[in-house]
């Protein structure tokens, strides 16, 4: 079954709408927050790596605010337990039996803020439930409610008190990208404003947690040609032997880059993803993925200029198989 025009123009119409409500908060920022609305729709996580002061946590706090969901924050800090985050067995000693408290990380939408502030062994707790969608506390196993979405936002690594994400972690994130500086008309807006003090609190849910689930159920039945199906598979390919990498695109990289594309298509009223998509989301999807060698990380190469490469290098496919 595939994605009917009038189900693709019903997508793009809710997506807009979702989109426009979130832009009351982030002024002059549509393409990332398309891109954030996309990975929620694809059922996934999302990364924000900014300055301190760019609007990340705000970004995040709009596309909850959006969600007629549960959501929580979690202030990521050198001193948190992993289990401040999953929850922890506690035992009743009246009742003589152990019951398990929920964690933050039992809601629909979970803000991870300045998660690099963490130890690694409290960042490792969230690998599971990222890819899983459950936690093991004691052995036991409990499910998160869905639709669940990890939004975490970390400052560069060469800021001061952060600790490197481990790459098993980066590779849960479905997108990663920054929020960035507004611009001049937007600044000046923001400032005429000055009085509101939380623009997340002027966005108000427009989806419920059923509209969310629909919507990804449509997105997954765009149609993805055989042959870009090859391209995603060549662009991993090059990355893995491009000079300069460590590391390049897993499986599970290709599987997302896939995955975005048809929410993408589906955001612009096609029921078929076409190369540009590809393209598009590119950089997002394989920014975290694709790893440098110590010698291009030295040399100031940057992963952005390698992906431009593998894009420049891997010809699209030109007729459809």
């Amino acid at each position: 079954m595939t994605l009917s025009p009038d189900q693709a123009s019903r997508f793009q119409r809710v997506f807009t709408d979702v989109v426009d409500n979130m832009g009351l908060a982030l002024l002059g920022k549509d393409r990332v927050v398309r891109l954030a609305v996309t990975c929620l729709l694809a059922e996934g996580h999302l990364l924000l790596e900014d300055l301190p002061g760019t609007g990340k946590t705000m970004l995040a706090r709009a596309l909850a605010n959006s969600v007629e969901g549960s959501h929580a924050r979690i202030q990521f800090t050198p001193d948190l337990l992993p289990t401040d985050v999953t929850g922890v067995t506690v035992y009743d000693q009246h009742k003589g039996t152990f019951s398990f408290h929920e964690g933050p990380i039992f809601h629909d939408i979970v803000l991870a803020d300045e998660i690099n502030r963490a130890s690694p062994k409290t960042q490792s707790a969230l690998l599971e439930v990222m890819e899983e969608g459950h936690v093991t506390v004691d052995g036991t196993t409990h499910d998160v409610p869905r639709p669940f979405m990890v939004i975490a936002t970390q400052n560069p690594i060469e800021q001061a008190g952060t600790y490197q994400l481990p790459e098993a972690q980066l590779d849960r994130f479905l997108m990663k990208t920054s929020v960035g500086h507004p611009g001049a008309e937007a600044t000046e807006q923001l400032l005429m404003d000055a009085g509101v003090r939380d623009r997340a609190s002027l966005v108000k849910p427009v989806l419920s947690r059923a509209d969310v689930a629909d919507l990804a159920a449509a997105a997954a039945e765009v149609h993805v040609d055989r042959s870009l199906i090859r391209y995603v598979r060549e662009l991993a390919e090059a990355s893995r032997e491009a000079d300069q990498v460590k590391l390049g695109l897993s499986a599970r990289g290709c599987l997302a880059l896939i995955r975005v594309t048809k929410v993408w298509a589906a955001a612009a009223g096609r029921t078929a993803v076409v190369p540009q998509d590809i393209h598009d989301l590119a950089h997002p999807v394989l920014c975290h993925r694709v790893l440098l060698d110590a010698h291009a990380q030295y040399g100031g190469v940057h992963v952005d200029a390698v992906i431009d490469r593998l894009l420049r290098d891997v010809p699209p496919p030109r007729d459809r198989a």
